[in-house]
């Protein structure tokens, strides 16, 4: 089994001014002369982190990392204290202006063409760029297909999920008002947006809490309390509540069906789609329905892996595939 490369640390780093009020932070490290590599954090609101340098080999990788709009440390900031901040975080906060924000950056780091790599929204917003920008990519390397279809919406946030998770289920209903714990998807998605942005601090709080506890609890094959306990941290689980329920409000602000009916823009982009088989936050059906249509793209299923970024199998096909690209 493959495992990822030791930790590194960037060898450049800054604040890019892309406008709209948002700057984003990003970050080099690897090899500066190396093959361009970007890579996309999940969430959305998730944020890069140490780790997620280390999918790639560092001497043949020039391996950028950045914080989308609205987290990590990238600002105005979606947990900062002062409302209007928080609220200002996910004005002009939208997968189009994140696709653009690619380019800016790009540009801006003088790169002609670049693999990107991303998992779960990651995935969706890698899949946004490619098909907007194709002469752009010179690979996909993709993990937990997440496409924000209405059916995908339904299955984590009142649906299939619910039945494997019971437990952690009534968790994540305790902040709504007992009349909407039976409702649908968008009514639930609604009401905690409300929560999120509730005056009262420690009701927002609460939901937050919430909302990425119900995440981290439902990403892994086996439990993982160290996972749900650092995204219950105040600062992290505040943006990443409100900027993932702010994606989910909108349906990524994608046409339904869009990243999977625009697939045919891939055709020319070499791929590999990872999937862990009993992912229950993005089910395989849209890995499989992305590789029809995108056949010339290997899937990947790892038969013994949920969701998460750093599962054994998940790792070591994310590792195989960055390594197999590295040289062309």
């Amino acid at each position: 089994m493959r495992e990822s490369y030791p930790p590194i640390e960037p060898h450049r780093q800054g604040l890019l001014d892309v406008g709209q009020g948002h700057q984003l932070y990003w970050e080099s490290c690897g090899n500066p002369d190396g093959k361009p590599v970007v890579f996309l954090h999940g969430g959305p609101g998730g944020g890069s982190k140490p780790d997620h340098r280390r999918a790639f080999d560092p001497a043949r990788y020039r391996i950028v990392l950045l914080d989308q709009r609205g987290c990590g440390h990238s600002t105005p900031h979606a947990a900062d204290p002062d409302p209007a901040t928080a609220r200002a975080a996910l004005h002009d906060n939208t997968t189009a202006d994140l696709v653009a924000d690619l380019e800016r950056l790009r540009t801006h780091l003088d790169i002609d063409r670049w693999q990107v790599f991303g998992g779960s929204w990651g995935s969706t917003l890698a899949l946004a760029y490619a098909q907007a920008h194709p002469a752009r990519v010179t690979e996909l390397v993709l993990r937990g297909i997440f496409t924000l279809r209405r059916w995908e919406l339904d299955w984590y946030y009142g649906g299939g999920a619910q039945a494997l998770f019971p437990d952690r289920w009534a968790e994540f209903l305790e902040p709504l008002p007992p009349e909407l714990h039976a409702s649908a998807s968008r009514e639930i998605i609604d009401a905690y947006h409300r929560l999120l942005h509730d005056p009262d601090p420690s009701v927002a709080e609460r939901a937050a809490v919430a909302w990425s506890s119900w995440e981290a609890s439902t990403i892994t094959l086996r439990p993982r309390e160290a996972l749900v306990e650092s995204f219950s941290e105040r600062e992290f689980a505040l943006a990443f509540a409100r900027i993932e329920n702010h994606y989910m409000r909108h349906s990524g602000f994608v046409a339904e069906g869009q990243l999977i009916r625009d697939a045919d823009r891939l055709a020319d982009i070499p791929g590999v789609i990872v999937q862990g088989r009993y992912d229950a936050c993005t089910p395989i059906r849209t890995a499989w329905d992305l590789h029809l249509a995108w056949p010339s793209a290997e899937l990947i299923v790892v038969d013994d892996a949920g969701h998460a970024f750093d599962e054994p199998g998940i790792q070591h096909a994310l590792v195989t595939a960055t390594d197999r690209f590295a040289g062309s």
